[in-house]
């Protein structure tokens, strides 16, 4: 899943939206590279395919809502219990809706905000305690969209907004007490959430031509950076947003 190795042997890992897409590829890089690894999210079967494989007592599948506070802790607190602390938490959870913001239905909003904002804060709340304890590390899977806007998703971009901010305040808060909190962007990446996009070939000539990498991302591209972005080789690194977007953000949005 990475090409290096970052030194997440007996480290206590958890992964929210862990039974697909990105959450399962960041998933299975930190059981690749020795931690201990609980994956959290609404369904069992799938996060159970996700850590299907694992060494033994290395992995636990642990089912619930980060939309809901009692089930952010419940899953904070699985880490803790079941491997003796938590060193690293990724806040991967999310939900998508787009369309014109005068059509957006309120439930919708009312899911992404539950999702993708309120999940993000219980999730906070849940572990930066914990992870002040081990001197540990919260990293976010943000998105290119949380720093600029799009056509046709305001709703979505303002979730992924609040959640680099976040990211950059929780930084100030926490750094003094040893805790890092960092967030990775990506861009377009092609999981089941996005599968209509990346099925329809005019759709994804478009997407493409924004890409200076000539490709959309995948899964394998975000995961080996959040590894880095929770590795004793991120030390001095807190506050950051990292681009993981194949060069998206690096154009101005011009026509060639």
């Amino acid at each position: 899943m990475a090409a290096n190795r970052y030194g997440m042997e007996g480290r206590s890992v958890l992964v929210t939206g862990g039974g697909s897409g990105i959450g399962a590829a960041i998933a299975r890089a930190f059981l690749d590279d020795g931690a201990r690894v609980a994956v959290a999210g609404r369904r069992r079967e799938p996060l159970e395919r996700t850590i299907e494989g694992a060494p033994e007592g290395r992995a636990i599948a642990v089912v619930g809502d980060v939309g809901a506070a009692a089930d952010a802790r419940r899953m904070v607190e699985a880490v803790a219990e079941g491997f003796g602390g938590v060193d690293v938490v990724v806040s991967n959870a999310a939900a998508y809706a787009g369309g014109e913001l005068a059509d957006l239905a309120i439930a919708d909003w009312e899911r992404l905000r539950s999702t993708n904002v309120d999940g993000f804060l219980h999730l906070a709340q849940a572990a930066l305690p914990h992870l002040e304890r081990s001197r540990g590390s919260l990293v976010a899977v943000g998105s290119a969209s949380g720093d600029r806007g799009d056509w046709g998703q305001a709703a979505y971009n303002a979730t992924k907004h609040a959640v680099h901010g976040f990211v950059r305040s929780l930084a100030l808060d926490w750094g003094a007490r040893g805790v890092r909190v960092n967030a990775v962007a990506p861009a377009f990446t092609v999981t089941g959430m996005t599968a209509a996009v990346a099925d329809d070939d005019q759709a994804m000539a478009k997407v493409v031509d924004r890409v200076a990498l000539g490709r959309p991302g995948r899964p394998e591209d975000v995961a080996p950076a959040v590894l880095f972005l929770a590795s004793d080789d991120a030390a001095y690194i807190t506050g950051a947003v990292l681009p993981v977007d194949g060069g998206t953000s690096a154009s101005t949005g011009q026509a060639r």
